[in-house]
Parts: C-alpha cells; structure tokens; sequence
C-alpha cells in the first residue's frame, strides 16, 4: 500500500494539488443537474453556499502551498500531514496535507445538515475551515484521535511559523538554512549628543581654580549602510558576511571664544570610509519542539578593515580660538581583530515568540606605531580593548500573518582597556570602563515570499549608550 504522509516531502504535497483542483471542478459538475428540479430561489441559495464554500478552499490551499514553501526554508517541516510512517493516517482523505473535496452538487439537499456533522454550509465543509498552522487532525484531513498521541506527536516533532514568526526569527534569532541565499541590505543612524565640562588651568594652594572653564559639546552621526550576504550549507549550517560602509559626521562646540565666558565657537569634520568587515558560521543545536526552545550557536570574526582610531591628531582650528580644538579626520572601524562567541534560544508560543542571546566578544592586542593625539609627538604602544559580555532578551507579536513587532533590552558591559609601552607593564586607561544599555523597538512586514522588511528603533539608556538608533532593513531570499 503506498504511503502519502509527509515523509514523501512538501514537493509531493505540492503536485497532489492541481490534482486536488480538477477532481472538485469534476466533482461539481456531476450533480449540476439534480438543481434543474429545485425551485429559483433554492437554486439561488445553493449555488451561494457553494460559491462561499470554493473561495474557503481556495484560502486554504493558498495557506498550504504557503506553509511547504516556508517549510523548505530550512526552518523544520510543516506540521499539517501525518507523522513519517503513519499508515494509518496516510491513508485517510486529506493525509496529504490538502483539503478535502467537495461533494457533488446532487449529493446538496437544501436546508440539511452537512454531511459528517458540519453545520452552516451546504458541502459539508466546515464553517470556519481550520487553520493549516493549527497541526491538528482536522488540519491534515484525518480522523480525530481521541487519545490525542497523533496530533501531540507531530507538533513536538514538526512546529510551524507564520511568515511573521519567521521574520522575527530571521532577524532576532538566527539566519535562514538549508541551502538558502540572502541578500540582507540595511542603512542607520546612530546619533550621539555629549556634553562635558572642560576646565582648562591649575589650582592654587590646593583649593582655588584659576583658569577658564567651559562647556563644551560634541553631537554626532553615524551613517551606516551595510550588505550582509548569508547561505545555507546544511540544515543546521550557515554562513555570512557582512561588508559596512561608514560615513561620519562630527559637529564641536566649545565655549570661551576669545576669553568671554558667554562667547560659543563650533567647528565640523566628516570622514567616509568602509568600516570593519566582519564574518560568522551559525549552527543550530536544538530544533525548536512544542516543548523544547530553539537554540543556535553562532562563531564572529571581525576585521580591522576600518580607519583606527589611534594616531589621528587633534589639532587647533583657529589661531586665536585656542578653545576650539577638533581631529583631523573621525575613525570608521576599530583598529582591532575580535571573536565573538554568542548562544541565542527562542520559543514559539503563537502568536507570541519569546527570544535571548548572550555573547562573548574577545578583543586581540594589537601593536601600534603611534597612538598619541598630540601633533608632533610620536607614541608607540601596545593596547588592549576590554572584552565585552552582551545579553539581552525580548518578545515579538505577530499581530497577522504578515506584520509583527517586537520589544527588546540589550545590555553590554566592557571592562578598562590597558596600554602598554615598549618593555613596560599594562597600564588602566582611566575613564574607558564601559555599560551600554538600549530598548529596541522593531516592527516586521512580509511583502512575499522573497523580501520582508525591518524596521527599528534603539534608545541609549545609559550615558555609554547612543542617543538612538534608526534603521531599516530589506532581507531578500532567493
């Protein structure tokens, strides 16, 4: 006896599906007859039941090829057929994952109920058809299960995501598997607003302060468009790289113009330049199960490919403004090789999808010829970045099939960096003791198949954090 549960792919499915089609057209058109002794008026009611009933099945077969499509991502198979080797069950109507069809016309009795027990329609389809994503028997088209092992079963082994869900987790979680390639375009802005006091002159006996002290502010934008290109080796496999360009555009302002304490000076600068390339392998331990979250691993190197920030002179923009100070050009990378080693977990309680990730990110020493500000001074060092710990967590909403938003807290703490001198000992760098915390707010739209959109928006909420961070991303898989 052959077998059509799942174990025979989504493709099957998908073939069994113009097949299904003709068979109701078929099926139809045998009892157009039996209207001919119905009265107009019935015949009117009928053919509306009918027609009602038609545009529900088309719904849901659009919900079915949805599903095997999204279940070839690579993301677990759908869970609306039976489970692999249920004969049983593959050899019920609809164990193929469609609906199943329509009765004939002459088998419509107005005014009766509908076959199997249905009520509301003419065709003995249920009223409201039920939802492909729900995994129950009545879903795949089998007999109920009064202890209920079938259905438990599959959706612990196979759970299915809305478009939306998918999104989120695409975004949040982890990249698409399973031999998929995409193309994920996206361009922010990262604002910074920092006022300090600056006091320039020297204390007298210990107590008294003479000099001038001023406010000065420094307001900042980031730029950043950047192209991450990801593929699927395997099921549980998958690549990237992520390749930045960075334009910066820095705005100072000082007080104390010409020795008048209420006198502003202000002064811009601007560089543009690739940032820091950076790539990463994800794995996936844990496939996600009706009890069991998802959990991926994920592997980040990051390159030095930017413009450091060591070396770049400070120099005097006015000659009698000696207040009004500000670099020659503004850094797009770090100047340093990293590995970030990160574990991300996610659960799917539709239509709520919780998610959390915590990363590691180890920051190489490196030796550089100058690190001094100063013009004309020359200091060669070594230096060595903080490692940073980040965690963070959060929830998304899939509000329809296609639209989700999502909240989220990340929270990054690094420790001082240290310098070190040629044959000296690692020195603190006082004041470089970082924690940075945002709130993210993220909102999620399926266009199709192919290309979804994401947008969000970061608040610093610390003094180490950026004032906000607007962005937008176009992911588009192939």
């Amino acid at each position: 006896m052959t077998n059509y549960s799942w174990t025979r792919g989504p493709r099957s499915a998908l073939a069994a599906i113009p097949a299904a089609v003709m068979l109701f057209a078929l099926s139809q058109g045998a009892g157009a007859q039996a209207l001919a002794g119905q009265s107009v008026e019935d015949r009117l009611n009928t053919l509306m039941r009918v027609v009602d009933e038609q545009q529900k099945q088309i719904r849901s077969l659009e919900r079915q090829v949805t599903n095997l499509e999204m279940a070839q991502r690579g993301r677990g198979a759908p869970g609306n057929g039976a489970p692999a080797g249920s004969e049983a069950v593959a050899d019920q109507p609809g164990a193929d994952g469609l609906p199943v069809p329509l009765p004939p016309l002459a088998q419509v009795t107005p005014g009766a109920p509908a076959p199997g027990g249905a009520t509301g329609t003419a065709t003995g389809v249920p009223v409201n058809p039920p939802s492909p994503e729900a995994g129950s028997s009545a879903a795949t088209g089998a007999p109920e299960n009064p202890d209920g092992t079938i259905g438990q079963t599959q959706r612990a082994a196979e759970p299915v995501r809305t478009q939306a869900e998918q999104a989120v987790v695409q975004r949040e979680h982890a990249p698409l598997f399973d031999h998929k390639l995409t193309l994920d375009w996206g361009i922010s802005d990262t604002y910074y607003d920092r006022r300090q006091l600056q006091l320039s002159g020297f204390l007298a006996l210990d107590a008294i302060f003479l000099g001038n002290i001023n406010l000065g502010q420094t307001k900042s934008h980031q730029v950043m468009a950047d192209l991450d290109t990801r593929y699927g080796l395997t099921d549980r496999i998958s690549v990237d790289v992520d390749v930045p360009y960075i334009y910066r555009y820095s705005n100072f302002i000082v007080g104390g113009a010409g020795g008048a304490a209420n006198t502003l000076s202000d002064a811009s600068v601007s560089s543009h330049a690739i940032g820091d390339v950076n790539f990463g392998v994800y794995y996936q331990f844990v496939k996600e199960t009706n009890d069991i979250p998802d959990i991926v691993g994920s592997l980040r190197v990051k390159s030095p490919t930017g413009t450091s920030p060591f070396g770049i002179k400070v120099i005097q923009l006015e000659p009698d403004n000696t207040n009004l100070v500000a670099p020659t050009k503004l850094p797009t990378g770090t100047g340093f090789w990293n590995l970030t080693a990160g574990m991300s977990v996610l659960k799917t309680y539709d239509p709520v999808v919780l998610f959390g990730s915590l990363s590691y990110t180890y920051n190489i020493a490196r030796s550089f010829a100058d690190i001094s500000s100063v013009v004309g001074q020359t200091e060669p060092a070594t230096v060595k970045l903080g490692d940073i710990w980040q965690f963070g967590g959060g929830v998304a909403l899939a509000f329809s099939d296609k639209d989700s938003a999502s909240i989220s807290y990340t929270m990054a703490i690094q420790p001082a960096s240290k310098t070190r001198a040629p044959g000296g000992d690692y020195v603190k760098v006082p004041g470089s003791e970082t924690t940075a915390a945002v709130l993210n707010f993220g909102l999620n739209h399926v266009v199709n198949k192919h290309l979804t959109i994401n947008g969000a928006v970061s608040v610093g909420m610390t003094p180490d954090a950026p004032n906000f961070v607007v962005g937008v991303r176009f992911p588009y898989t192939f």
